[in-house]
């Protein structure tokens, strides 16, 4: 797939959505479920996505419920991220609620002033802000060795990409967001109105391999529809470098190292006591063309665009993965 003096293709030899090829034959369950297993076993280190690095610029925070730990996450007087519990020491004041003026985080109960150290009971939390991302490290919740600092998939500058950050919640856990990721044949079938022309070229237990990116990858020729037959077409990969996340990174075609990390963070449980889950997904939009310049500097106008067509995409993924979770929490899920 050399890079085109225009991205588009003109799509040949279309056929409608019932027309295409199955893929329920290589989408076995048992490759899906095998990948699913290693994916949880590889290290987290207890660190949780909490959301997107733009939400802390100025007297900005973040508030989210981890596994049913509420947190809060803000720029202290230094600049840098720091965070903690989400309820107040002195009552219990939800601190979601509670504004930043300056670096610290005043509760609007009483008063009570943090700025990031340890005050009063309130002990803070390990975050990270990788650029993009912020992260909260929960040792009580995660039960893993701790790290330093969360395994960061490779991606590229931010500086020199477009950057945006979507967010969604579903009743469902982690796994189940994961395994729909490490399900990319059902791209064409499901949503229909992004994807034609999908073929996974490589999985794991394929000795053929396309792509050389470890034992659990998946490689993946789709087109990304435009408008009609007009469709830019990618070779992708997506692997699953923890029990949390799936990233998926363009090797050929048009915006080759671009990077879609999909992160998923349990929340808990809702009223009727069942799982919520909140997808985060980073998107990390390169390419070489000269015109891209243009299209970072109008980042702002860009990236609600590219929120939207996340926001759509899982819609069908979230109900993706709810269904697999009501149909694994009341023994029905198949084999």
């Amino acid at each position: 797939m050399s890079r085109r003096r225009l991205p588009l293709s003109l799509r040949r030899g279309a056929v409608p959505w019932e027309g295409q090829r199955p893929t329920w034959r290589e989408a076995r369950p048992a490759l899906i479920a095998g990948a699913l297993k290693r994916a949880r076993t590889r290290p987290s280190g207890n660190w949780y996505v909490v959301g997107a690095s733009r939400a802390l610029r100025g007297d900005g925070k973040l508030a989210r419920t981890v596994a049913g730990q509420e947190i809060v996450v803000w720029r202290g007087p230094d600049g840098r991220p720091v965070g903690g519990p989400g309820i107040c020491p002195h009552l219990g004041a939800p601190l979601r609620d509670s504004p930043v003026r300056c670096g610290t985080l005043v509760c609007h109960w009483h008063g009570l002033a943090l700025d990031g150290d340890p005050y009063a009971g309130w002990s803070p939390l390990p975050v990270h802000d990788d650029g993009v991302l912020v992260w909260a490290r929960l040792d009580a919740v995660g039960g893993e060795e701790p790290l330093d600092a969360p395994v960061v998939p490779p991606r590229p500058e931010p500086a020199r990409a477009l950057t945006a950050v979507y967010t969604g919640v579903g009743v469902c856990e982690p796994e189940d967001v994961v395994a729909n990721r490490l399900d990319p044949w059902h791209g064409a079938w499901l949503h229909p109105y992004a994807f034609v022309d999908l073929t996974v070229v490589d999985a794991p237990d394929d000795p053929a391999g396309a792509v050389d990116d470890g034992p659990d990858a998946l490689t993946v020729d789709v087109s990304f529809k435009v408008a009609g037959r007009i469709v830019v077409p990618v070779r992708a990969v997506f692997t699953a470098p923890g029990p949390r996340t799936v990233v998926m990174r363009v090797c050929e075609g048009e915006g080759a190292g671009s990077v879609v990390e999909t992160h998923a963070t349990p929340l808990g449980a809702d009223g009727a006591g069942r799982p919520r889950t909140a997808v985060i997904e980073a998107v990390l939009a390169v390419s070489a063309r000269p015109g891209f310049a243009v299209a970072r500097r109008a980042a702002p106008l860009l990236r609600p665009l590219v929120r939207a067509t996340a926001g759509r995409l899982w819609r069908d993924d979230l109900a993706y993965a709810e269904r697999r979770w009501l149909l694994r929490s009341t023994g029905r899920f198949p084999g």
